[in-house]
């Protein structure tokens, strides 16, 4: 790593706790690392993350009060001094620091606090000005220490600390999480790096690519992703993980919704620019504020709550002490009545009933009750309005989350090159020849090239059509060698009765990591016509656009059967016949409609040749599972504009299954149509549409209008 990136680049390495331990002869190794490079130090991005603080912590330890309720504190137990985890989520925990420093200053008048006067020490002065501490006595944040009045500071103020290079998991064995892939690395290992080290719209690359964990946590946060690998097992994991899962869909701070929230959570007028749903402008993140003594004794705002609750507070104190003869000051008021507050009012008002001395009761408590709400009311509002004035901290892994959406995995394409490929050679060191394998004249003669393994799983698989029941099946599948394009000949039976003809079909086999275009196609139409051929069979992984339109040349049918990816581990599967391997999935049946400047596309169904009687059968709209169009389609690359569902069965059920969630029943009226909504002529003069059947075969059609 020092010599690809440079050892000045080095930032650290992270060392994590797995899941078990690790034997060995020596000693058992419970943890893993990671090591973090930049390509240039100084330039390298790094979001801080943080964890809760907890007392106890460093930076944490000299926390020994707690707040049970408002205006109820007390000194921690030993109890809970000894096991802090323990204390109640609803106790606020604090400490009291110095309201003075060190040195001559203006602000050294005496602080008249709670009936008393408050006095400096020599050469002292007080930390803010006299404005500034009577903010501090509305919010409540100057507490009595014995002969001394301190600032009250509580843990949650900055109660966040940052990672550091030793990530302990919450669980007890370490990062947990059932794993789909033998060498998987826990998820929230994962997460942290990309939380750590990107944003929202940025690219994570992942050259090992194993079941997909990062290709999976980048999705789920918002970033673009590559992953590698060359196994295609992995690839098929990852594929079914990403999109099978679902993901909590996050409020862009670039988004109406997303404005709102911000000015919610700051307290502010929400921003009136336009707003273009850009992922890079990130998300709205919860944020955790860094509550100082000067950041509060600065807020105005302080003063417009505590007069706006006076209005309502005062009336109820003053009522209060003229029912019970009392002279209570705000902080002297109890949490509850006892029976000597009561005692002289109780010997009055009984002299009439004991009915009445009841009501007397009940009305104390009913203004000393009315009085706490709104006392509580007021110290929420202010301690609302301290954390939204306060500086902030982003919690870049607590963006704020709309649960009444569900996303799913956006588009995403798997693309295939030729490896590096190495000759075989025998003991010898000469060349071994692929195409002279399986003459028995040789040690190697188990091996096979490509095509060949292609022709043996063909014999055996057959060529599915778009129904189950309409399967191609081969009398015999042998090689055709000495051309360039056709590899193998399939004999099949045209019709079912006893004298049925026997029909010769050329098979062309694309490449293993390729795709197949137009002019492979015409070259090898071509050729399986000079050879007297009925039809051709071409068999890939993967057909260019235009290779879609291509359907015959001359007398020669073109069946494009598109190879399952499993064909790619064909060496290590057992082929029953029973998988679809070889699929053809026919032309789409299209009908253009033009209406002014605006096109409307329908689909009526889908046109399959079967060989086994040289028809072509059309079925309905109810054999597509979907459909899509590319409005304005460059040639090289389909972009979903449009997208339509269609299907039997009560698709719209099974959608609602899936995903676990109710589904707009008239944005789905929207999508469950064989007609499209109408759209502008294009600017590149062509359309392309897209279909896929209930088996995932799809088949591609470009128009030009």
């Amino acid at each position: 790593m020092d010599e690809v990136f440079g050892e000045d680049n080095f930032i650290a390495t992270i060392h994590f706790n797995k899941t078990g331990l690790q034997s060995t002869k020596f000693i058992s190794c419970s943890y893993d690392y990671i090591l973090w490079f930049g390509k240039d130090r100084e330039k390298t991005k790094h979001r801080r993350i943080v964890r809760e603080k907890v007392p106890g912590d460093e930076g944490a330890t000299g926390y020994t009060f707690v707040e049970e309720q408002v205006g109820l504190q007390r000194s921690m137990t030993k109890e809970e001094r000894d096991a802090p985890a323990k204390i109640p989520k609803k106790f606020k925990i604090f400490d009291g620091t110095p309201l003075v420093s060190a040195g001559g200053g203006s602000d050294v008048e005496p602080i008249f606090f709670r009936a008393q006067n408050y006095n400096l020490g020599s050469n002292t002065h007080w930390k803010t000005k006299r404005e500034g501490i009577q903010r501090l006595i509305q919010a409540d944040r100057i507490v009595q220490m014995g002969n001394r009045i301190e600032y009250k500071m509580f843990l949650s103020d900055y109660g966040q600390t940052p990672l550091d290079n030793f990530w302990k998991s919450g669980g007890e064995r370490g990062f947990t999480g059932s794993k789909l892939y033998v060498v998987q690395t826990a998820t929230d290992v994962v997460e942290r790096c990309i939380l750590m080290a990107t944003d929202p719209g940025d690219i994570v690359l992942d050259p090992t690519c194993g079941s997909g964990t990062t290709a999976t946590v980048a999705e789920q946060w918002g970033r673009r992703w590559i992953t590698i690998d060359t196994s295609r097992v992995a690839l098929a994991l990852a594929r079914a993980r990403i999109m099978g899962a679902r993901y909590p869909y996050y409020l862009l701070a670039d988004s109406r919704e997303g404005q709102l929230k911000e000015a919610e959570i700051t307290r502010s007028a929400p921003r009136t620019e336009p707003v273009h749903g850009h992922m890079a402008h990130g998300f709205v993140y919860e944020r955790v504020p860094h509550i100082t003594l000067k950041s509060i004794a600065n807020n105005a705002e302080i003063d417009v709550i505590w007069e706006d609750h006076q209005t309502r507070l005062e009336p109820l104190r003053e009522k209060l002490n003229e029912l019970l003869g009392t002279n209570w000051q705000e902080w002297e008021i109890p949490r509850k009545l006892n029976e000597s507050h009561t005692k002289a009012r109780r010997h009055e008002a009984g002299k009439d009933s004991e009915q009445s001395l009841r009501d007397f009761v009940a009305s104390c408590e009913s203004l000393l009750s009315d009085w706490w709400e709104q006392r509580i009311a007021r110290q929420k509002e202010i301690d609302a309005s301290i954390s939204a004035k306060a500086e902030s901290e982003f919690l870049y892994d607590k963006p704020y989350q709309d649960t009444k959406k569900v996303r799913v995995a956006g588009p995403f394409t798997m693309e295939s090159v030729s490896p590096h490929r190495f000759l075989s050679v025998d003991e010898n060191d000469e060349v071994v020849d692929g195409w002279k394998l399986g003459s028995g004249s040789s040690p190697y003669d188990k091996q096979q090239d490509f095509a060949t393994l292609m022709l043996e799983n063909l014999k055996i698989a057959g060529v599915q059509q778009a129904h189950k029941e309409n399967r191609l099946t081969f009398s015999s599948v042998t090689a055709f060698p000495g051309t360039k394009m056709i590899c193998g000949e399939g004999r099949y039976t045209e019709g079912d009765s006893p004298d049925a003809p026997v029909k010769r079909a050329g098979i062309y086999i694309g490449p293993e990591f390729g795709t197949v275009s137009r002019p492979d196609l015409v070259e090898a139409a071509r050729e399986a016509g000079d050879l007297g051929f009925d039809v051709l069979i071409a068999c890939a992984f993967n057909y260019d656009a235009h290779s879609s339109e291509f359907e015959k040349l001359g007398r020669i049918p073109v069946l494009k059967a598109r190879m399952n990816a499993d064909l790619h581990m064909a060496g290590d599967l057992k082929n029953t016949g029973k998988g679809n391997l070889f699929v053809i999935f026919g032309e789409p049946d299209i009908e253009l409609k033009t209406e002014g400047d605006h096109i409307t596309v329908r689909i009526r169904g889908v046109d399959v040749f079967k060989p086994q009687t040289g028809e072509v059968v059309s079925s309905g709209p109810e054999g597509i599972a979907c459909w899509f169009v590319d409005t304005d389609y460059n040639e090289e690359s389909f972009f979903v504009r449009h997208a339509y569902f269609l299907g039997q069965n009560d698709p719209y059920k099974s959608l609602k299954t899936t995903l676990k969630a109710e589904i707009d029943a008239e944005a789905w009226e929207s999508l469950n149509r064989d007609t499209s909504r109408p759209f502008p002529k294009p600017t590149s003069g062509r359309i392309a549409v897209k279909v896929i059947n209930h088996l995932g075969d799809e088949v591609m059609k470009v128009f030009s209008v």
